[in-house]
């Protein structure tokens, strides 16, 4: 009965992939460069991240994925550009991304700037037969051992932002490699038919005393055949030192959060999942734990506040 469940669950989880393909944190607010290309160069001064996540911990085979990132002005800081290089470990499977993102960043007056990003890069898809256990020896999907395919893409999106409000649309993958998809091309048999996905985001910021402020956010997330999630978010800040807050994601978790300023330059969050699915009853949740560096000429001159 236990290794029926395990199938069943393992099952679950592939299709929740299939829905969700592309990277999952939960930190994301921290960091937009993550969901938007647009986000890229918004700053004054370059901004540096790592990323770990551990997702469904005691679940064997369950998504682990590495990130890191680096974004900064070019120029005349009307334009940014941004790097992302992602590993993520799923199963058997291991994919390794890396894109460089090249952002405008317009000034609509003197609140607004809207932002204008893409991104190009690629997919590296590998996966080991000999790491599976299977028993019909003869069948041909099992032959040879070590699998690889390369899926190259593109992104773009758009950012408006002030000092105390954003709004975000993005597209990460437009190209799809799903053939019953309109501007699809052939991904091969190696690789998975990845799909398009579709971000929305917003946030504000909400004076709640001199040293307290709340930010509400929402990212919602679409990707076809399958249903909308959104995270609904709420952080606050503590006298611009410590964050500490919390999301609801959809028919999915609940996460808590927190990110300390420990420096001028350093800061390093943590989140946890408390999964609401049956897989609850298999995994004790999900850890996510994120360390950033943020570096410049006279950087504490131009980051305060650093709401976004």
């Amino acid at each position: 009965m236990k290794k029926i469940l395990t199938i069943i669950f393992i099952i679950t989880a592939l299709q929740q992939a299939k829905a969700q393909q592309d990277i999952l944190v939960s930190q994301y607010m921290f960091n937009h460069l993550l969901l938007n290309p647009a986000y890229a160069g918004s700053k004054e001064y370059m901004m540096a991240t790592l990323l770990y996540r551990k997702q469904w911990v005691n679940f064997k085979g369950a998504p682990e994925t590495e990130i890191a990132t680096l974004h900064g002005p070019l120029g005349n800081k009307a334009l940014g550009w941004g790097l992302t290089v992602s590993n993520d470990h799923i199963g058997v499977t291991n994919r390794t991304d890396g894109y460089l993102s090249l952002a405008y960043h317009l000034k609509l007056n003197n609140t607004f700037k809207l932002g204008m990003g893409i991104k190009a890069g690629g997919d590296f898809y590998s996966f080991k037969n000999s790491d599976l256990k299977y028993w019909d020896t003869s069948d041909p999907t099992f032959a040879g051992d070590k699998q690889t395919g390369f899926q190259p893409n593109l992104g773009a999106g758009l950012y408006l932002y002030s000092e105390t409000f954003y709004a975000g649309l993005s597209v990460p993958t437009i190209i799809s490699y799903d053939p019953t998809k309109s501007l699809s091309v052939s991904g091969g048999e190696l690789v998975p038919h990845q799909v398009r996905h579709y971000f929305a985001t917003a946030g504000i910021v909400i004076p709640v005393s001199d040293d307290v402020i709340a930010k509400p956010s929402v990212l919602v997330k679409y990707v076809g055949n399958a249903p909308v999630e959104a995270d609904i978010n709420l952080n606050f800040l503590f006298a611009n030192l410590l964050w500490v807050g919390g999301s609801y994601r959809t028919g999915d978790s609940f996460v808590a959060m927190i990110e300390l300023q420990f420096s001028k330059q350093w800061r390093i969050g943590y989140s946890y999942d408390f999964t609401m699915t049956d897989i609850k009853n298999y995994s004790t949740g999900s850890h996510e734990i994120m360390l950033g560096y943020d570096f410049g000429y006279d950087i504490m001159k131009v980051k305060t506040p650093r709401y976004f």
